[in-house]
C-alpha cells in the first residue's frame, strides 16, 4: 500500500527547497490550502445556499461579479491575513492592492496575487472552476507594501499554483523545483499527493482556444487554427483557464488566448492568471509566450490589471506555433507590399 503524503507534510519536507527557508513560505502555502478547502465546500453546495448568480457590482477589470467570486475572494484574504506570513495581497477582484499590517513579533516578507475564482461565468451551469495564485518576495525594504512589490516579472515568483474544483478537487503548485499535484480526500479533509513531478508531454493531441471568437482573430492566427484542424488535433475548450491548462499539463497540447479585434492587447490578466500558470507550465517542461512571441515570465508589468495574449503548453507545439505565425506574418507583408 502506498504511503499517503498530505500537502502539509509535503510542504514541510520540501521546505529546504525554498530560497529563504525560514517557515513563512511554508505557512503561506498551508494558508492557501486551507482557503481552498473552504472554497471547495461552498462550490460544491452553491446551488443549496443561494450563492449562484450575479451581483450588481463590476470587478476591477470591468466584469460583472458573481456571488461566489466575492465569497472566494473574502475567504482567501481572510486566511492569508490570519497567519501573519503575508504583508500584502492583490486580487483580480480588487481595484488596488491590500496592505496587511504585521502581527506582533512577525515581519512578513511575501506578497500574494490571485484570481480567487477562475471561470466564474461557468458557475451557474456546474462546470469546473479554479483558483490561481502566485507568491513574490517583497522588494521594498520595510514598512507598508508598495505597488512595486506586486509589479514584478513572473520570473521572480517564488511559488505559484492553482486549485481545480472539478470531478475531484486538486491543488497543483511549484516552488521552482518541479510541479506536484494533490487531490482532496473528502473522507479525511486533506490534500494528498497524487501527481508527483508532473511533466508536460513534448507534444499532444489537443489545441484549446475559444474558437467562437475566430472572426476576431488576426489572419495569421486564423491560419494557424486551420492548420491545427488540418493536423487532426482535437479542439478542447472549457472556458475555465485552470481546467484547460490542467488538461494541457497532463495530456499535452497547446492552450491559446490570443489578442482579438475587441481586445487588441489580449484579455487574460498578466499578474493574476498568465504569470502563475506560465511559471507552472515552464516548471513542468513546457513553454509560455504571448502572441507577440515574448516569454510571458520576462514581461514587466506596468499596472495591476494589465492584460496580455498567451499561448502555453507542450514545447514542440509552442515552437511550431511560433514558426508558423512568423511565416504567416511574413507572407502577409509580402502580399501587401
Amino acid at each position: 500500500m502506498n504511503q499517503i503524503v498530505t500537502l502539509d507534510e509535503f510542504i514541510i519536507q520540501r521546505q529546504k527547497d525554498f530560497p529563504f527557508a525560514t517557515g513563512e513560505l511554508t505557512g503561506l502555502l498551508r494558508d492557501i490550502g486551507l482557503a481552498a478547502k473552504i472554497v471547495n465546500r461552498e462550490v460544491n453546495k452553491a446551488g443549496l445556499v443561494n450563492i449562484f448568480g450575479l451581483t450588481h457590482k463590476d470587478n476591477a477589470s470591468g466584469e460583472r461579479v458573481q456571488k461566489l467570486d466575492i465569497y472566494a475572494n473574502e475567504r482567501l484574504i481572510g486566511c492569508l491575513k490570519n497567519s501573519g506570513e503575508c504583508c500584502g495581497i492583490a486580487s483580480e477582484e480588487n481595484k488596488t492592492f491590500l496592505p496587511i499590517p504585521s502581527l506582533e513579533s512577525k515581519s512578513a516578507k511575501y506578497v500574494v496575487i490571485f484570481d480567487p475564482l477562475d471561470g466564474s461565468s461557468n458557475i451557474d451551469v456546474n462546470v469546473s472552476l479554479g483558483t490561481i495564485f502566485g507568491i513574490y518576495r517583497r522588494v521594498s525594504e520595510s514598512g507598508q507594501v508598495v505597488l512595486d512589490d506586486f509589479l514584478q516579472k513572473g520570473n521572480q515568483l517564488v511559488a505559484a499554483g492553482y486549485v481545480l474544483y472539478g470531478t475531484s478537487t486538486m491543488l497543483v503548485y511549484s516552488t521552482g523545483k518541479g510541479v506536484n499535484g494533490f487531490t482532496l480526500d473528502p473522507s479525511i479533509g486533506e490534500f494528498c499527493l497524487s501527481h508527483r513531478n508532473i511533466t508536460i508531454p513534448k507534444t499532444g493531441p489537443y489545441y484549446s482556444i475559444n474558437q467562437g471568437h475566430f472572426n476576431k482573430f488576426d489572419k495569421p492566427m486564423q491560419k494557424y487554427i486551420h492548420h491545427c484542424a488540418d493536423q487532426g488535433l482535437g479542439l478542447r475548450y472549457v472556458g475555465t483557464m485552470v481546467t484547460d491548462v490542467h488538461r494541457t499539463l497532463v495530456k499535452g497540447g497547446i492552450f491559446i488566448y490570443p489578442n482579438t479585434s475587441s481586445h487588441p492587447d489580449g484579455k487574460l490578466r498578466l499578474l493574476y492568471e498568465c504569470n502563475p500558470m506560465s511559471f507552472l507550465v515552464e516548471q513542468a517542461g513546457g513553454q509560455a509566450i504571448s502572441c507577440k512571441m515574448e516569454r510571458i515570465l520576462d514581461m514587466k508589468p506596468t499596472e495591476l490589471h494589465q492584460r496580455t495574449s498567451v499561448a502555453m503548453g507542450s514545447p514542440m507545439m509552442v515552437d511550431e506555433m511560433k514558426t508558423f505565425l512568423k511565416k504567416a506574418k511574413a507572407m502577409d507583408k509580402i502580399r501587401t507590399a
